[in-house]
């Protein structure tokens, strides 16, 4: 049982394994009152006056307490974010690390002005709206209640929090960094005199797209192609 979940747990795509693992590992600590969320979370002051940087990275890893709100983002978070890095970026692991550095740096500037403490929220937002804008004919049901073409979900988690009365910010944030990385890699390259402007760093395909891991992942693919053809 034990080897099989461990199993499973490597199965997991790299990058949605590893920010899924820090996001469960934080709570925990938080929970288990190791650390508090006092040390985790954005706050520009103690970053820059304090070289506090763990800042930077950790705001985006709490979702609050154990309860109803953690398990949805948590949920959601592993879900969206796994349907990425398995169709989107299949094979193309810098690139999806590109985009959680783009959305990230980004997401952080705009809580300089948008008084938020933690990211995380916003961060899951962003990848809920690339997937939806990929997935466009993709039909949803939410919760038995509606159901609408994939492309909405973002703008239907932000009335959802509406109606609870929550604060829309985190959603508005990760709606407008998501357009805009949709917008420099899907759309704007295919546009009349339009090019690709978003360009992944040789440094990260070095260290998450080896030459030959490419090279196994093409040929299975060509495989799987000729079956296909021989069918």
């Amino acid at each position: 049982m034990a080897l099989s979940l461990t199993q499973e747990y490597f199965q997991i795509p790299l990058v949605t394994r590893t920010y899924t693992t820090a996001c469960v590992l934080t709570t925990a600590a938080v929970q288990l009152q190791v650390i508090s969320p006092f040390q985790l979370y954005f706050n520009p002051d103690l970053i820059i006056s304090r070289y506090q940087i763990w800042r930077l990275i950790t705001s985006f890893f709490f979702f609050g307490s154990l309860g109803f709100g953690f398990l949805f983002n948590i949920i959601f978070l592993y879900r969206y974010c796994r349907m990425l890095e398995e169709d989107c970026f299949r094979g193309r692991t810098a690139d999806f690390v590109f985009m959680f550095l783009f959305g990230g740096i980004l997401l952080t500037l705009l809580g300089l002005f948008a008084n938020i403490f933690f990211l995380g929220q916003a961060f899951i937002t962003m990848l809920v709206y690339v997937w939806s804008k990929r997935n466009p004919l993709i039909r949803m049901n939410f919760f038995g209640l509606l159901t609408f073409q994939a492309p909405l979900l973002p703008w239907v988690l932000m009335g959802c929090s509406l109606l609870l009365g929550n604060p829309v910010t985190a959603d508005v944030l990760g709606i407008g960094v998501g357009h805009l990385y949709y917008f420099l890699e899907d759309v704007f390259p295919n546009q009349p005199g339009g090019r690709k402007l978003l360009t992944t760093p040789d440094l990260l395909r070095v260290m998450f797209d080896p030459p030959d891991l490419l090279q196994e992942e093409q040929q299975e693919e060509d495989l799987q192609h000729n079956e296909e053809q021989g069918s």
